[in-house]
């Protein structure tokens, strides 16, 4: 959706440049979930650093000599810190982390010590590999990846990974349920994952104009000029997938646009995509312009 956005927005690029990018967009998604993995490892040391240097204060309080490492001592870094490979190539995206003026990984672990989650943490005597990933779940998905800092130094390597950040998020605190921290090697899980991405590209830009008329047409009320291009790809993109992929259920991307209208659209915007598509789809079945293989997939 994103790339048929910047596609559309470039008059001159071609459908394979438009693609070649696609392509390398999605494949970053990958990297954006190691420089947030990696931003844990920093995040680390520097508590290590944080603690110790404390007890060399001018004058120490006892919280200071003797300090609560639950939050270095636990289950969750020692999974975490117990491949050296996988270290080492986090290692590698020291420069998302270090080399700028933000002081980042400081302020947000200031942000996590002072937080009703930390003190919480602390304070829990009941000790479990579960609480310890819960509790560095909650501190990623509510205080790390919150933060606006963060946001614009994430940014100024890809526009696009800010809107990528709630699904890499996703992928991540799931792996870390699981106990498994994983160097991604691809977006896609195979071949057909990647046909389907390019498939989807192109057919859409192809039949841009027969799905532009149906738009115009069930918005009989609306001015195409007063639908927002987001909108109209969302809308285009969902056509296409119930046209033309033939494995895919209609029920699932009713559903994925729907979902994707929540997070791009407005309430208003929301209910006008979702009306329009299902209204589409009566008059596919009606006219018989649907064609899936597979039982259930109507």
């Amino acid at each position: 959706m994103q790339s048929l956005y910047t596609f559309k927005s470039k008059k001159d690029q071609s459908i394979s440049s438009g693609e070649t990018d696609m392509l390398k967009h999605i494949e970053d998604i990958s990297k954006l979930q190691i420089v947030v993995v990696s931003f844990l490892l920093f995040l680390f040391r520097h508590a290590e650093n944080f603690f110790e240097d404390n007890k060399s204060k001018f004058l120490p309080k006892d919280e200071d000599i003797n300090p609560n490492l639950k939050f270095i001592h636990n289950s969750f870094f020692k999974f975490f810190l117990k491949n050296k490979n996988q270290i080492r190539i986090y290692e590698k995206y020291t420069v998302f982390w270090n080399d700028n003026d933000h002081d980042i990984v400081r302020k947000i672990f200031m942000e996590i010590i002072k937080s009703d989650l930390y003190i919480k943490f602390l304070n829990d005597e009941e000790v479990s590999d579960d609480k310890d990933i819960k509790f560095f779940n909650n501190i990623l998905n509510d205080i790390i990846l919150n933060n606006k800092i963060l946001h614009h130094i994430l940014e100024e390597n890809s526009i696009y990974w800010i809107d990528d950040l709630p699904f890499v998020a996703t992928i991540i605190m799931g792996n870390f349920k699981n106990k498994k921290v994983i160097i991604p090697k691809s977006v896609f899980k195979n071949q057909s994952d990647k046909k389907f991405a390019k498939d989807l590209f192109r057919l859409t830009i192809k039949n841009d104009n027969f799905y532009e008329k149906i738009i115009i047409e069930k918005a009989k009320n609306w001015d195409l000029d007063r639908i927002a291009i987001m909108d109209q790809i969302m809308i285009k993109m969902a056509f296409c997938e119930i046209l033309n992929m033939v494995e895919l259920p209609v029920k699932v991307s009713l559903n994925e646009y729907i979902e994707i209208s929540k997070y791009y659209s407005t309430s208003k915007s929301k209910m006008f995509i979702n009306g329009l598509i299902d209204s589409a789809i009566k008059d596919f079945n009606r006219e018989n312009m649907i064609n899936k293989v597979g039982r259930g997939l109507m």
